[in-house]
């Protein structure tokens, strides 16, 4: 709390007002929130063999398409925009994301502008749950979790053919969302997902929407955007947009290594 105080205290020139503070607080508890999203999106490794429905074999064959590839290290340019227009509060990440063979994701900063606030508060909490969130299986999309409901088959505006599964969750967990995923008709790979979280990390979250997109290359599905909307009780609406472009494979990185851009050091500078 003495952190955040002062640095109010350098954005505005006087230490914050109670009711201040607490907005202050209330963004901190976004970590949580963040890495509840990143679980969501987890892959699991086993479908649900007592499943005997309609989408079962939909089912089957996503996750097995989700987990069956070998994976490569890539490096992509991502943007992240981040605001709590309440608070006129802005800011941009410009940044190099590489993703190891095993999953391990570092950063390479490129540049930012905007808010302080937004800076330390948002975008690298975002980070450290996105890091946090890569182990976070338990709460994957797959039967364990979720009952899936096939909709039918969708030509989106591309003219790709997608599966539309009906996600509801098994229990009122943070981390798991009702929505809807989208999986491609021929690799069964994920290319959407939308929903809303089932259970706020905290009283001072309304609500919580998302929306991912993927694109297939070779043979991966690999992000390419991700927008939340984040309805709070006292600091209003804190919205989050994510895109990915400039994807090439990487040589793979030291896994011993420390990362070369942490949550912690992004939001000390």
């Amino acid at each position: 709390m003495a952190r955040r105080r002062l640095e109010y205290k350098e954005l505005h020139g006087q230490y914050p007002p109670p009711f201040a503070t607490l907005k202050l607080n209330i963004l901190a508890l976004l970590t949580p929130l963040f890495l509840a999203v990143f679980a969501a999106a987890a892959f699991g490794s086993s479908p649900d063999p007592t499943s005997a429905d309609a989408s079962n074999e939909v089912v089957e064959k996503y996750v097995q398409a989700a987990t069956g590839h070998e994976n490569s290290a890539l490096s992509m340019e991502v943007n992240i925009s981040a605001s709590v227009p309440k608070l006129n509060q802005h800011g941009q990440l410009h940044a190099r994301r590489v993703i190891s063979r095993v999953g391990r994701i570092t950063y390479r900063v490129l540049g930012f502008q905007g808010s302080n606030t937004v800076k330390t508060q948002i975008i690298a909490r975002y980070l450290q749950a996105e890091q946090q969130g890569q182990s976070s299986g338990h709460l994957a999309i797959t039967p364990v979790n979720y009952k899936f409901k096939l909709k039918g088959l969708r030509t989106t505006v591309s003219g790709e053919n997608v599966y539309v599964l009906a996600l509801t969750p098994r229990r009122r967990e943070t981390g798991l969302f009702r929505g809807e995923l989208w999986v491609d008709s021929h690799s069964y790979l994920p290319v959407y997902e939308r929903g809303r979280l089932v259970k706020n990390p905290s009283i001072f979250f309304k609500k919580v929407d998302f929306e991912r997109a993927f694109v297939i290359q070779g043979g991966a599905a690999v992000p390419q955007y991700m927008n939340s909307t984040i309805s709070t009780r006292l600091v209003g609406k804190v919205e989050l947009d994510v895109s990915y472009s400039n994807f090439t494979e990487a040589a793979d990185i030291d896994d011993s290594m420390p990362n070369s851009f942490a949550a912690a050091s992004f939001s000390s500078r």
